[in-house]
């Protein structure tokens, strides 16, 4: 397994930009697909993105999309979610999370299918 620590979080106005990184440590991190997840104070946590282990195939929930984009360099062990137009909605603490896979497209949205998670970063979006 890879060990991931998240960092970009912050307190930014509405409509504002933020990137968020995942670290990975450990070997072969191009076997893993990654996702991000959000959890809002008195809320489930909840899908925001997820990118195969090489790339492909970036799924975003409808909430996020044309407004966040996830990519990933495998080169340096991170991938990043940019996050664009956010919202007061967006809220929340943000955690990326790993799950081998040997499939070169394949993605995760559900929550169960991820083995290892971050610690998570604050995002605080003011309006």
């Amino acid at each position: 397994q890879v060990q991931l620590v998240e960092s970009g979080g912050g307190l930014v106005q509405a409509g504002g930009s933020l990137r968020l990184s995942c670290a990975a440590s450990g070997r072969d991190f191009s076997r893993y697909v990654i996702g991000w997840f959000r959890q809002a104070p008195g809320e489930e946590r909840e899908f925001v993105a997820a990118i195969s282990r090489i790339g492909l195939n970036p799924q975003y929930a409808d909430s996020v999309k044309g407004r966040f984009t996830i990519s990933r360099e495998n080169t340096r062990n991170t991938v990043y979610l940019q996050m664009n137009s956010l919202e007061p909605a967006d809220t929340g603490v943000y955690y990326c999370a790993s799950r081998r896979s040997d499939s070169f497209i394949d993605v995760l949205i559900a929550t169960a299918s991820y083995d290892s998670w971050g610690q998570g970063t604050q995002v605080t979006v003011s309006s």
